[in-house]
């Protein structure tokens, strides 16, 4: 890996609309032969035949799906709501010009949770109850996830590639239907952990971490993963979700005397670090930016000048980067953002993450036996690699029996001039530290 020391400054110059409707598009999603559906039950479900009878078909027809999103398109969080518009454009793509997987198209319908685990589980209710969606695809963030994971489970509906690396939604075998897709916080922090015995082996830490299972989560990983090392942590300094500000943290951590800063955070209080580092003169640590909160959305406003030397890693492609750019899928990306979603800029890499993400569930429902819920809740977990043409190569989707996490390997990268440039190798985080929770 590239030796990173520190971050150098040069001088200094000086989300999305609340909706409270449910925004649907007409998408596409693959799910090819193996049954046909049933009749409809008095909740509006059916069940299929053949080999597949018995299992439920709700939200899905011969020629339709309908999924149901929940993403905080307004709140703390709502510069995930570029997400959901990767994932239209996709499947608006290969609906329009792929007429479909097997003749079945998909309505997409997104709901807006503001990041409030109890809005979460009302939006869940609808998009069940009342949508009669075929699977909650994509729920996001950790405490909107385990809002509802049980009511998932209890109504026995897939509630796939949950957009949070919270290790439980991997492991929790209580909660066979919700499964994530992203690389675990506990991996990640173990990434960072092997990034610094290569780089500053007696490295000393400050941590800056939300207050909950994914901050918990990435801060457990990375402490498991040095243990044996020199590298030490100084200290620790927690956030809520509620908090307006964290640099009341950053100026405490400042003091620290730590030659390097772990930053888990979500992209607001992302931001908010980035901008009170920047301002911190007599402070200059290696800034480990975590992966949820390292687009470009969430550093360009605190100036791409203060953050040259930032690191973080990735899994996917970064559309920014040139080394993609004769690369087929993201040329097809780029083509297809901008003829499906002319205002959402394919530079955003939230956008990519969500092309990537639809794809990877194209390929899953390619996969599964039967095209019913339970046939997708199968596929999800025995997942063989899976190929994924946006995610980095090297990466690929596995799961199978005890192992609930679809993606584990990562790479590092850092902050050069108006972009993040990939560093090293991709690090299998299965290979170098075994299954988590070993």
């Amino acid at each position: 890996m590239r030796r990173s020391t520190g971050r150098g400054r040069s001088p200094r110059s000086g989300g999305a609309l609340r909706r409270g409707t449910a925004v649907s598009a007409a998408v596409l999603l693959a799910a090819t032969t193996a049954a046909a559906c049933g009749g409809r039950d008095d909740d509006g479900g059916g069940t299929a035949s053949g080999e597949c009878e018995g299992q439920q078909t709700t939200g899905l027809t011969e020629s339709s799906m309908k999924l149901g999103g929940i993403y905080p398109l307004s709140g703390p969080a709502s510069a995930y709501g570029d997400i959901p518009k990767g994932i239209k454009a996709y499947f608006d793509y290969v609906n329009a010009e792929k007429d479909g997987v097997d003749g079945r198209k998909v309505e997409f319908v997104v709901r807006d949770d503001g990041y409030q685990p109890p809005k979460a589980v009302e939006e869940a209710r609808r998009l069940v109850e009342q949508e009669q969606v075929f699977a909650l695809f994509q729920t996001l963030g950790t405490p909107s996830t385990t809002a509802t994971w049980d009511y998932a489970s209890q109504r026995k509906v897939p509630q796939i590639f949950v957009a949070t690396g919270a290790s439980k939604f991997g492991s929790d075998d209580k909660h066979p239907w919700t499964i994530g897709w992203q690389p675990n916080y506990v991996s990640e922090g173990r990434v960072y952990a092997q990034h610094l015995k290569t780089e500053k082996p007696e490295a000393k830490v400050a941590v800056l971490f939300q207050n909950d299972d994914f901050g918990e989560d990435l801060l457990g990983g990375f402490k498991k993963a040095i243990e044996g090392s020199k590298i030490k942590i100084v200290q620790e300094k927690s956030y809520e979700v509620t908090d307006p500000s964290v640099e009341p943290q950053m100026r405490d951590l400042a003091g620290s005397g730590a030659d390097v800063f772990l930053n888990i955070t979500t992209p607001k209080f992302g931001s908010q670090a980035l901008a009170a580092d920047a301002k911190i003169t007599d402070w200059n640590p290696l800034h480990i930016l975590n992966n949820v909160a390292a687009s470009v959305t969430v550093l360009k406003p605190v100036g791409f000048e203060n953050v040259q030397g930032v690191v973080s890693s990735t899994y996917y492609k970064d559309p920014n980067d040139p080394q993609w750019n004769d690369d087929a899928e993201m040329k097809l990306y780029k083509e297809k953002m901008k003829q499906y979603a002319p205002n959402a800029d394919p530079a955003v890499p939230y956008h990519a993450f969500g092309w990537a993400v639809a794809s990877s569930f194209h390929k899953t429902m390619d996969a599964a036996e039967c095209k019913t819920r339970e046939g997708l809740r199968d596929s999800v977990r025995s997942l063989n690699n899976v190929e994924v043409p946006m995610l980095l190569p090297g990466v690929t989707m596995q799961t199978g029996e005890g192992d609930g996490f679809p993606i584990e390997s990562m790479q590092m990268m850092e902050f050069k001039d108006e972009r993040w440039s990939l560093t090293g190798e991709v690090i299998d985080t299965r290979k170098e530290f075994g299954p988590v929770g070993e």
